[in-house]
């Protein structure tokens, strides 16, 4: 007869492969949504091309109420929230601001319709570094800020929590059935030339810069992306490992 494994042996080998199973790539990161806003937002998500996705592309956040996903723990892509949601008479879910234009509450694959304030992630980038910013290259409709929770110790957090609305100018201002603004346009959005858009002549850091326009997003929020270069004072990073909290309105 052969010899046996010893019993004890066996299972401990086991709980070995199955510890190594579940902590090799099985990992994801929790992303904590929470709507500090006077009102109701229907968060969306948007994952990249060739990522693995996220475990809902939206739902309806009351004031106050806060929800969590599960991100796998290399996902890029962005968040954001859409507001003044309802189903119209032929019974299509509609958005004032930020819509996907879904015809439902879930996005299902459709990016926000600019303007929008964006969630922006890349997990486990270069250097196996998380890196996420604020951006309003597409436009402002809420605050929001990101703040690591749990992880690496240091990990900064990032805002914008000021109401671009209240200061957009004229020019690039969305206003809601009763006139108030409700959304803030980006300058290229609005002109489509390339010295906003970073276009063209333009397509370079050095040549396209900020402008009166982009200018305005930064005074109002200084961590976020105000235009497409504005990296430097944008893009934050953090070891990869913990989780998020994405508040709106914070």
């Amino acid at each position: 007869m052969g010899s046996r494994m010893p019993f004890a042996i066996i299972t401990f080998t086991l709980v070995i492969f199955l510890y190594a199973c579940t902590h090799a790539g099985a990992q994801s990161v929790t992303f904590v949504v929470k709507n500090n806003c006077p009102y109701t937002v229907w968060p969306g998500t948007l994952t990249a091309a060739g990522r693995p996705p996220i475990s809902s592309t939206s739902f309806t956040l009351a004031t106050g109420a806060s929800s969590s996903l599960s991100v796998p723990a290399t996902w890029s892509g962005r968040l954001w929230a859409r507001t003044q949601c309802s189903t119209d008479a032929s019974g299509k879910f509609v958005c004032a601001t930020a819509d996907c234009a879904s015809g439902v509450i879930e996005c299902n694959g459709a990016g926000a319709i600019p303007p929008a304030s964006l969630a922006e992630f890349t997990l486990r980038g270069d250097g196996g570094k998380d890196f996420y910013d604020i951006s309003l290259v597409d436009g402002f409709n809420t605050p929001i800020s990101v703040t690591p929770q749990g992880g690496s110790t240091g990990c900064p957090s990032t805002s914008c929590a000021a109401n671009v609305n209240a200061v957009c100018d004229p020019r690039l201002a969305v206003k809601g059935a009763d006139g108030t603004v409700i959304a803030c346009k980006s300058a290229c959005l609005e002109f489509h030339q390339p010295q906003f858009c970073c276009t063209g002549e333009y397509s370079t850091p050095d040549k396209c810069q900020p402008n009166q326009y982009s200018m305005t997003f930064k005074q109002q929020c200084p961590q976020a992306y105000s235009y497409a270069y504005d990296d430097k004072s944008s893009t934050f990073t953090c070891p990869s490992g913990g989780n998020y909290l994405i508040t709106f309105c914070p």
